[in-house]
């Protein structure tokens, strides 16, 4: 009974397990993480996980997505193996008098990736029956398309290791002149210390059985009998071999980030992350490596150095807005600039022109009976918020046989609901000269919720950390090629061309009421003001009205995008750069950075509002003497994916972490504390306009009972978008159609 425990206690799968737990936690936090992510427990929010259950490949969840799936995990599995192998080899001198040394290391080092592959086929196999609805044959076929792939790799690389990878036998047949020029001395670094153990003919850590290619086990023989420069030169050897895949790899991934316009390269999102991992650990493997006991200071070390070597423009590379003038003097911002957008000539001037709008749109309708102005105000949320804002579009316009678009006069908001808003705006421009164009179709919301994560992760991975050096042209000029390159792309591959156009291309469609106008509001990082993005001049919208009026009043809280960058050739700024630029989700997409000094950075719109309330109230406020003489009243109607009211937390702990991280509570209620503000706006357009005058209509996205709620992400799953189209049907929606339907005739 004890032989039976000390074999398995002592046997070298249980030794390199204990042998990573104690000195290779670097390692194996890549394993945690990566479970962390696919188990959802980080990332979640975001969808991370669906990338590894769920790949795509050209927009289809298959049997091929699977495969390449698993020749990412093939690849991180290896990486892991030859990591390992370069690291701890040496502590087992037994390893180089065996047969295919490398890959007996490969099988007695499995436990963790055995145990990772299990978890996956697992969660695999159950979100696809629970949340995907897919049968039992495709879940079959998508298993073994993915084991199919690991093993696929894991051959490839047995294949060249048997080839190239020497064990003692074929160094002690070696002619004696050939074997002392291999024996020459070897590079400086951990040589010294594996000859003293190799001299020992000694393992460091005791082992008494391994298991050879037929997961068999077999006892460890002695080794002391060897030369040991002998049994050093065969792990170098291996080295080398293991040396040579790892760049190899890295070259590859190289390789395909020249590619990444062309759609059959880009990879699943979910093997992107797997080769990401696979980067992690060839550096941090090698830091160990060459540093031993130092590794920790010198990572700490490079970490510093890279943030210093980011401070050169040329090693830190701005993402832009494309369309916009780079190479010309920046314009400045200060609050000089600041206030001369509040010119009383140049509020005048915008302020006509927009009621020259209105009036285009007034005449829209009977001259004797003033019609409802309509406000859509549309929240964040990615391809969730764009196919909810679509729905519940297109669902309006049906119940109300066209009134609801043509009643609108202005949309606002954020990220991913304003991509959802301003697809079907176009839709409707291209439907007045385009008539198989159907706005209401289906199709449309399918198209907006194709995959974009795929390929921004892939661009992330096989070009972004390499320091983007891809440029292309727009517009006479030059920009580089990111993930928010990628990210226009693919939005407008999915939406057929039709956003692909400058900004000033609405103008004159807006100026006679053809389409509603639209104002993209993102968040200046620097001091926190709006960047307020249209094709024409709101100057009016960047401070409170009473702040006009009384001038110093009051603090300037946005900025007229149009006024600023005038020089830099505002009105060419690509469209999908202003809506990407309203939809800068943090690490996903990288921020954007404007020609100006000091550099504006760019993000997400929902961080200041994510409702487009602030905005379009203003609006109101401005403009409600001319809506009070010439409409029956405002109907604002709020799309949102967030639930208004939420249950109040019971119970809640607090870790000594978060505490100190977050010790106000503040992180993760930022969207409950812009609720609180802007239902302050709500109530004072309420009372400027009067209950008679002013009406506020809500359309909430909320999942079914038994479902999840889905991600903040630009992928969606069969289920999630399911249950949003879903959401249409559930009574305070039927409700709201309903009341839109009344308010309209």
């Amino acid at each position: 009974m004890k032989k039976w425990i000390n074999d398995i206690l002592f046997s070298f799968p249980l030794q390199l397990l204990l042998l990573h737990l104690r000195s290779n936690l670097l390692l194996i936090l890549t394993w945690i993480f990566l479970v962390l992510l696919m188990t959802g427990m980080v990332g979640n929010l975001f969808g991370v996980r669906y990338l590894f259950l769920t790949p795509e490949y050209l927009g289809e969840v298959n049997s091929i997505s699977y495969f390449i799936l698993g020749l990412g995990y093939g690849i991180f599995f290896m990486t892991w193996n030859l990591a390992c192998y370069i690291l701890i080899a040496h502590h087992f001198p037994f390893l180089a008098s065996l047969q295919r040394p490398f890959t007996k290391f490969c099988l007695n080092n499995s436990i963790i990736p055995i145990a990772f592959l299990v978890l996956y086929v697992y969660l695999m196999i159950s979100f696809n029956l629970e949340d995907m609805f897919t049968d039992w044959v495709s879940i079959s076929l998508h298993t073994f398309s993915f084991l199919g792939g690991v093993l696929c790799l894991v051959l490839l690389a047995t294949l060249y290791f048997f080839y190239t990878n020497k064990d003692i036998l074929s160094f002690l047949k070696l002619p004696k002149e050939e074997a002392e020029k291999l024996l020459e001395p070897i590079s400086a670094g951990r040589q010294a210390q594996q000859m003293k153990s190799l001299k020992r003919g000694v393992n460091r850590w005791r082992v008494d059985t391994y298991l050879n290619e037929s997961l068999k086990p077999r006892l460890v023989r002695p080794v002391s009998h060897y030369d040991p420069e002998i049994l050093l030169r065969v792990f170098k050897q291996n080295h080398v071999n293991a040396l040579i895949v790892q760049i190899l790899g890295l070259m590859i991934l190289v390789a395909l980030g020249l590619m990444i316009d062309n759609s059959y390269f880009r990879i699943p999102a979910g093997t992107s992350i797997f080769i990401l991992g696979t980067i992690f650990l060839t550096i941090t493997g090698a830091i160990i490596f060459w540093f031993n006991q130092w590794s920790l200071t010198v990572i700490i070390g490079l970490f510093f150095l890279m943030n210093f070597m980011s401070t050169f423009d040329s090693l830190n590379h701005k993402n832009q807005a494309y369309g916009l003038d780079y190479t010309s003097e920046k314009t400045d911002y200060n609050y000089k600039r600041l206030t001369g957008q509040l010119d009383s000539s140049l509020l005048e001037k915008d302020k006509q022109q927009t009621i020259a709008r209105l009036e285009n749109w007034r005449a829209k309708f009977p001259a004797d009976k003033p019609p409802k102005i309509l406000f859509y105000c549309v929240s964040g949320g990615g391809a969730k918020a764009s196919v909810w804002v679509m729905k519940v579009m297109q669902e309006a316009n049906i119940i109300t046989e066209g009134k609801a678009f043509d009643h609108t006069a202005l949309i606002t908001g954020a990220s991913g609901g304003m991509i959802g808003a301003a697809y079907l705006r176009e839709l409707h421009l291209q439907s007045k000269d385009q008539k198989s164009i159907d706005p209401n179709d289906p199709i449309y919301i399918d198209k907006v919720s194709r995959d974009m994560l795929n390929s921004i992760c892939f661009t992330l991975v096989s070009n972004d950390l390499f320091l983007p050096w891809l440029k292309f042209n727009y517009n006479g000029f030059t920009y580089r090629k990111d993930r928010g390159y990628m990210l226009e792309n693919v939005l407008i591959e999915n939406t057929d061309g039709l956003l692909d156009k400058p900004l000033s291309s609405y103008k004159i469609p807006e100026q006679e009421a053809q389409i509603p106008s639209i104002i993209l509001s993102p968040y200046i990082v620097n001091d926190g003001r709006q960047l307020l993005i249209s094709p024409q001049g709101v100057s009016y919208l960047t401070i409170p009205s009473i702040g006009q009026d009384i001038p110093g009043s009051l603090e300037i809280d946005a900025v007229d995008f149009g006024y600023l960058f005038q020089q830099q050739n505002a009105e060419d700024l690509r469209f999908t750069s202003a809506l990407r630029m309203n939809a800068t989700y943090p690490y996903i997409l990288p921020n954007v950075h404007m020609p100006s000094k000091p550099v504006l950075e760019i993000m997400d719109a929902g961080l200041r509002d994510n409702y487009g309330l602030g905005p379009a109230t203003r609006f109101i406020d401005i403009f409600k003497d001319w809506i009070l003489e010439n409409t029956a009243g405002v109907v604002l109607v709020q799309i949102t994916t967030l639930n208004k009211i939420d249950e109040i937390e019971q119970d809640r702990s607090h870790s000594l972490l978060s505490s100190m991280v977050n010790p106000l509570g503040v992180a993760g209620q930022i969207l409950h504390l812009q609720d609180y503000e802007l239902d302050n706006h709500l109530s004072f357009t309420y009372e400027l306009l009067g209950p008679e005058n002013f009406e506020m209509i809500r359309f909430i996205y909320s999942p079914g009972e038994k479902n999840p709620k889905a991600s903040v992400t630009f992928h969606l799953t069969a289920r999630e978008k399911r249950d949003i189209l879903a959401s249409i049907d559930k009574p305070v929606n039927v409700e709201a159609l309903n009341r839109l339907q009344e308010v309209l005739e």
